[in-house]
């Protein structure tokens, strides 16, 4: 019984590394979706900045404008190059909580087996146990019965 013991506390534990992995999991994907979103954002107003300054210049533009334009610019693409440098790297985090999911769930899996066969091989002893009582008892009787006087017999 204590094996069984030890395995349903390992399963406890296994379990809630697994819903903590889960949550590690859930945490990565909203951070690499809020930077996605960011990194989206960044690259429509470059888009959008680029597509606003070329209809500009072609009606005309200073020199100094012109400038300012391409340094702005010059940041915003720094910009977005540095946000996809934490995309990458919330990315592989991403992975890794993946990884650490799925191997808690296949570590849960694997101790609910267990215990699944430590109790089929428990009803199993239990059963052989019972039919060995079972067949005591039978013996039992059946020599009650042959030791008894038969009706009509002298002993």
């Amino acid at each position: 019984m204590s094996a069984l013991k030890s395995v349903a506390l390992a399963i406890d534990v296994a379990s809630r590394q697994r819903d903590q992995a889960g949550k590690l999991l859930m945490q990565a994907q909203r951070a690499c979706q809020y930077a996605q979103g960011q990194l989206d954002q960044l690259q429509s107003y470059a888009a959008d900045s680029e597509s606003r300054w070329m209809a500009a210049a072609q009606i005309s533009m200073a020199p100094e404008l012109l400038q300012h334009h391409y340094q702005f610019m010059n940041r915003l693409r720094h910009a977005i190059g540095m946000q996809d440098g934490v995309m990458a790297d919330l990315q592989r985090q991403l992975d890794a909580a993946k990884k650490r999911s799925l191997q808690a769930e296949f570590r849960l899996a694997g101790l609910q087996q267990v215990l699944k066969n430590k109790q089929a091989e428990q009803a199993a002893v239990m059963a052989r146990r019972e039919q060995k009582q079972t067949d005591e008892f039978a013996a039992m009787q059946f020599a009650r019965g042959r030791s008894r006087p038969r009706h009509g017999e002298i002993s």
